[in-house]
């Protein structure tokens, strides 16, 4: 079993479901404490907040979610269900959020995004997830330090923004990648070259598919921000939609990039087909009369011309020669060749 509170973000107590709890200290520094404590933590300076990163698998917890934290039903739903789109609402004093981050898990796709659910009000945040997110993980690092967010907003609004950076710099590699088949670069025959491309169409209309919604429920974090969210945090959300909308566009790019690359390889090779065929075609016309000829002579039937003449093989060799310069002639002057 997991020791409580532990900082390891792939692992949870299966009893409670707590991966990590930080109470952030106003200074950009946090202590980290226990499921029991966190159960009855009571703020003891006016500037600490609780932050609970918690496994929403574990069975238990949608029953703590809504007899200890005292949320509805359909949040705590919203919280624990295993499929949701990404939105944003607002419940009392509290902020209810669905997101998604990119999957860096092993063996993991881009487009497959993980979720991760956040409950905020006044001096606490829950965050939830069901895989492992690097996000948490790294800002409890940064807490760790004494570098990272100091109050409740600025630790959803760090949250928000590690999310969609991390989104931005996939989107980056998958348009070096693009560049790179486009200028040649890489040693990559076509087959390899156009599966990368179905794999990076795949990623854009995921990814595409998750932040399209993203996009809409910051706005309405933007919209319906929580008194104890700063005009400082609130800008930088403004911010940070910006760079998604950003994002979406560049995504949009990338799918006609790839499919305007892979239109162009496939014309291509239908082009190197044809020009093949062609030379087929022209080599089979030279030696269709050729094959006539010779099969004429080949019946074994008396009357043969030149049967009897010991120079005939050499005529026969000659005359096929003439005709095959004869046939090459007229196929220069139809252009042909």
């Amino acid at each position: 079993m997991a020791p409580q509170g532990t900082d390891d973000p792939t692992a949870a107590d299966p009893d409670t479901g707590l991966i990590f709890a930080r109470v952030l200290d106003g200074r950009g520094g946090a202590a980290t404490i226990g499921w029991e404590e966190a159960r009855h933590w009571m703020p003891r300076e006016p500037q600490e907040t609780l932050w609970m990163h918690v496994d929403r698998t574990v069975p238990c917890v949608d029953d703590w979610l809504q007899s200890e934290l005292g949320l509805s039903e359909a949040t705590a739903d919203a919280l624990t269900a295993d499929e949701t789109r990404p939105r944003a609402f607002r419940e009392g004093d509290a902020l209810v959020a669905v997101l998604r981050g990119i999957n860096f898990n092993p063996n993991a796709e881009p487009e497959d995004m993980v979720s991760l659910r956040m409950w905020a009000r006044g001096n606490r945040v829950l965050t939830l997830r069901r895989r492992p997110l690097q996000t948490p993980s790294e800002i409890a690092e940064t807490l760790d330090r004494g570098k990272g967010p100091k109050r409740t907003g600025d630790l959803v609004t760090e949250i928000i923004e590690q999310l969609v950076t991390k989104i931005g710099s996939t989107i980056v590699d998958m348009n070096d990648k693009i560049d790179e088949l486009e200028d040649g670069r890489g040693d990559h025959d076509t087959d390899e070259i156009l599966t990368i491309i179905a794999t990076i169409r795949r990623n854009c209309l995921g990814l595409k598919r998750h932040m399209s919604p993203q996009h809409e429920a910051l706005l309405q974090v933007s919209r319906e921000s929580p008194e104890w969210m700063s005009e400082n945090n609130s800008r930088d959300i403004r911010e940070t939609i910006d760079r998604l909308k950003r994002y979406l566009e560049d995504l949009d790019v990338s799918k006609e990039s790839a499919l305007v690359l892979q239109d162009d390889i496939n014309n291509r090779a239908a082009n190197l087909a044809n020009h093949r065929v062609y030379l087929l075609t022209i080599a089979a016309g030279i030696f269709l009369p050729l094959s006539f000829v010779t099969a004429l002579l080949g019946v074994n039937l008396g009357g043969i011309p030149g049967m009897n003449d010991p120079n005939g093989f050499w005529i026969l060799t000659g005359i096929l020669l003439a005709l095959t310069a004869l046939q090459l002639l007229v196929f220069r002057l139809l252009k042909w060749i």
